[in-house]
């Protein structure tokens, strides 16, 4: 029904203004053209920024604070003592000593009684004989001392210290901005009044007059000015303090005495006595009767001298010393620190940030838009002059009574 109605007010306005410029026309032909130009007016505009205020609370926080206290303990541990003992080993040796026996043994032999002759000869035989000699062995036995050393043990403890350290955070302090959009109006294809004109053909380029009537001509509608509200933003970093516990462990170096035992190789020398038999040879010297031989069988006992060796155990007392290992239980009494954790309550601020709307007022600029009638040349389509027209000021004046009444009847842009 708008559009109706606007479309009546623009063809009776066109009508109008045809008729006006025939009336006009008769003196001077005049054409006119639409311009329109946008006024830009400041108006005054509240709005809303963002600010942080950082307000602090008293809490009661209760710390542990490492004490350290010393007691008394007893450590209890076992030492190995040697304990050398001595006894007396029965050792059974053997002894070989030569006995000897004379035997008569018969032999039967041919002599001659004739002459019998005596003689000596050297007749060697070996003796056996003990020797005794004294040697010395090595014995080797362990013996374990003890030794004290110092040495320090690493001891951990933990302690809880305050750590600040600072985070960036990102505030957005922007604020709401009116822009200014421009939509121009659709085209629409009018019924106008055109005025006589002078044309020229395309093709031959001669210029003749046309005639002024009512032309179907594409139009352009009135741009319509949207102000939209938009968000601005600011984003704006800040520091923000925060504060941790963190648990740290120290490490402590604590002396301690530590008893360990060291084997030790011990080397004795023991005498004892070697017996080795020994074979001596010796000669005596013998007498043999040489006799021519006569055969005549004498039968006759002759002794014979015959060594054998006989056996004997003995026994003696060796003394032998043995080690034995000894196992003792000691107590030490020592000292040792021990850390306790003693509460401790104090007040404490924390930070909280408040946020909080600060009106602000600024100045902004908004468009408008005004139409305007120019005249123009209706052979060449320029802007004429103010002073190429020849009208006098009376026909000045009327012209411009008649631009207010046809501004007053045209549809204004906020329509």
């Amino acid at each position: 029904m708008i559009i109706r109605i606007v479309l009546i007010a623009i063809f009776t306005g066109s009508i109008s203004l045809a008729c006006q410029g025939l009336a006009i026309g008769q003196e001077c032909v005049t054409a006119y053209r639409l311009e329109y130009q946008t006024l830009w007016e400041e108006r005054q505009v509240t709005a809303y920024r963002i600010e942080c205020e950082t307000q602090y609370e008293q809490r009661q926080v209760t710390r542990y604070t490492p004490q350290w206290f010393t007691e008394n303990r007893e450590r209890r541990y076992t030492v190995a003592r040697p304990v050398n003992e001595t006894r007396m080993r029965e050792e059974t040796y053997v002894v070989r000593k030569p006995v000897w026996e004379t035997q008569t043994r018969k032999c039967s032999f041919d002599s001659v009684r004739n002459v019998y002759e005596t003689a000596e000869r050297e007749e060697r035989y070996f003796v056996t004989r003990p020797v005794w000699e004294t040697l010395e062995r090595e014995e080797r036995y362990v013996v374990r001392r003890q030794v004290w050393e110092t040495q320090e043990r690493e001891q951990y403890r933990s302690m809880v210290e305050p750590v600040t350290t600072y985070h960036t955070q990102y505030v957005d302090q922007g604020c709401w901005q009116d822009q200014v959009e421009c939509i121009p109006g659709p085209v629409r294809t009018r019924l106008t009044w055109m005025p006589s004109a002078c044309v020229t053909d395309p093709v031959t380029g001669v210029a003749r007059l046309q005639r002024g009537g009512l032309t179907w001509v594409p139009m352009q509608g009135p741009s319509q000015t949207v102000v939209r509200r938009v968000w601005q933003p600011n984003v704006v970093p800040q520091q923000v303090p925060v504060t941790q516990y963190v648990q740290r462990q120290v490490v402590e170096k604590v002396p301690i005495r530590v008893c360990r035992h060291v084997d030790e190789e011990v080397v004795r020398k023991v005498p004892y006595q070697v017996c080795r038999m020994v074979r001596q040879e010796m000669v005596r010297k013998v007498p043999v009767r040489v006799c021519r031989q006569v055969t005549e069988r004498i039968e006759r006992e002759v002794p014979v001298r015959t060594c054998r060796i006989v056996e004997e155990r003995h026994v003696r007392q060796v003394p032998v010393t043995t080690c034995r290992i000894v196992h003792e239980e000691r107590i030490e009494p020592y000292r040792v620190q021990v850390c306790k954790m003693v509460p401790t309550t104090e007040t404490v601020s924390i930070p909280h940030v408040v946020r909080k709307q600060v009106p602000v007022t600024y100045t902004c600029r908004v468009p408008r838009t005004v139409c305007l009638r120019v005249p123009i040349d209706p052979c060449t389509g320029l802007p004429l002059a103010t002073d190429s027209c020849a009208v006098d000021s009376s026909a000045g004046d009327a012209n411009q009574a008649q631009r207010r009444e046809v501004r007053r009847e045209e549809p204004t842009p906020a329509d």
